[in-house]
């Protein structure tokens, strides 16, 4: 495919044409999308995996085809870019990736710098596609799932994503079809980075050595720890000596210990959350009324949420909103979300706004979303209308038109933007109101 086709603002948008989206007729009407294995591996995970209406993809595939996106920048965790819409002043698109934490990465490396010839491949210059197996053998996944994709636009379209954020997800292909290390960048690690990395590891230069990696312990067998407390508790129950296990005696590594009985520490949560098996093969009995679909969703909704509490997530027990809003924050970009607020008998656009500020900042940012202002301490304040020059205060909020910063009861920053006259959550929270600008 020549370039002309491939890269739709290098091709047949021109300096000094009319601002205006471009006539759906040409050169790339009709482009295709994904012209190596990185390309065709993002599109599949974006149309199949990140859970996003099928509908706005579909037009934002149009948009890309027009040659929309005029600017488009890959960084760590986010692409920014500038479409043309059918306004004369383009909008300014974000698309965000979680990134990889410190951790997960060195998780990643330690694998990655285990295979003689993955290294060799990677310093190459080359990035075999067999990467995304050492990235799920560390519990992750490189290409995005369900949830992972978060768009953010100027314009007034109030959907996620919006046509102009889902042609820049299109695109987002090309960029991986010139360089595939730019999915890696959007996990959060550029590629002089990793290789730097990768050379340390094989070079033996690191200043703190790699822990071996261990196979888990064996554990014991549940009939001879229960003898061993026993034995504990009871002496005249001890069992006979000529059969007791010396290993029982013995605290083994990883294990922990309670009393004399070694108990094998618990598995670490999955890397990512997923629908239980059972549901999608095993159909409720039709006597019963309950829907499949409603079964599936609650049951993955189940699973989420046990692996939230495996990983940490003390967000229990949960008000009805509350709930709501974290179910829903699964759900944006979809039609589930729709069908949710319409079970629960609310307005969708309501329950989309409660769903990104959970999506953003979690109990807090659904708080400070839907609480009324309250009072804080001046001085506080006085950090927000520096940071938003011409802004209007009031209780614990600074408005500039369509902008306004909320100073939260946990003392952190969140930035709302109007969108139909509703103020919606559009960023992280910050301790720094400078950094939301």
């Amino acid at each position: 495919m020549a370039d002309e086709d491939r890269v739709p603002w290098q091709g047949w948008r021109r300096t000094g044409e009319d601002a205006g989206l471009p006539a759906a007729r040409g050169p790339g009407s009709r482009r295709t999308f994904g012209a190596t294995w990185w390309g065709r591996a993002w599109l599949e995970a974006l149309e199949h995996r990140a859970r996003l209406d099928p509908g706005r993809l579909s037009r934002g595939r149009s948009y890309a085809r027009r040659g929309s996106v005029v600017e488009l920048t890959v960084g760590a965790g986010e692409v920014e870019a500038v479409v043309q819409g059918s306004r004369v002043t383009p909008y300014q698109v974000t698309v965000r990736i979680r990134a990889f934490s410190g951790d997960e990465w060195d998780a990643v490396l330690d694998i990655m710098s285990a295979q003689i010839g993955r290294v060799a491949a990677l310093l190459d210059g080359e990035l075999p596609p067999e990467v995304v197996d050492d990235v799920r053998a560390a519990g992750l996944d490189l290409l995005p799932g369900a949830g992972e994709i978060l768009t953010n636009c100027s314009c007034p379209d109030f959907a996620v994503p919006c046509k102009h954020s889902a042609a820049v997800c299109y695109l987002v292909a090309d960029a991986l079809d010139d360089d595939p290390f730019a999915l890696l960048l959007l996990r959060g690690r550029g590629k002089d980075d990793l290789l730097a990395a990768l050379r340390t590891r094989r070079g033996g230069t690191t200043s703190t050595p790699v822990a071996p990696r261990t196979p888990p312990p064996a554990g014991i067998p549940a009939i001879a720890a229960f003898a061993r407390h026993m034995a504990t508790r009871s002496p005249s129950t001890a069992p006979d000596a000529a059969t007791a296990d010396p290993e029982l005696a013995v605290p083994q590594p990883g294990v922990a210990v309670v009393g004399s009985v070694p108990v094998p520490a618990p598995p670490r949560p999955l890397g990512a959350p997923g629908a239980p098996a059972a549901v999608k093969v095993l159909d409720p009995p039709r006597s019963s009324g309950v829907d499949v679909r409603d079964l599936i969703a609650l049951a993955t909704d189940a699973a989420r949420r046990a692996w939230e509490l495996a990983s940490g997530d003390t967000h229990l027990p949960l008000t009805f909103e509350q709930d709501l809003a974290r179910r829903a924050a699964a759900a944006l970009g979809t039609p589930e979300l729709t069908d949710l607020a319409h079970r629960a008998g609310i307005p969708s656009r309501r329950l989309t706004t409660w769903a990104t500020a959970w999506r953003h900042a979690g109990l807090n940012g659904l708080a400070v979303a839907v609480d009324a202002p309250h009072d804080v301490d001046p001085d506080l304040l006085t950090e927000g209308l520096a940071a938003l020059p011409h802004s209007i205060p009031e209780a614990n909020r600074v408005t500039a038109g369509k902008l306004q910063l909320r100073l939260g009861k946990d003392n952190l920053w969140y930035r709302f933007e109007n969108h139909f006259n509703d103020w919606t959550l559009t960023r992280p929270p910050t301790p720094d109101p400078q950094d939301l600008l």
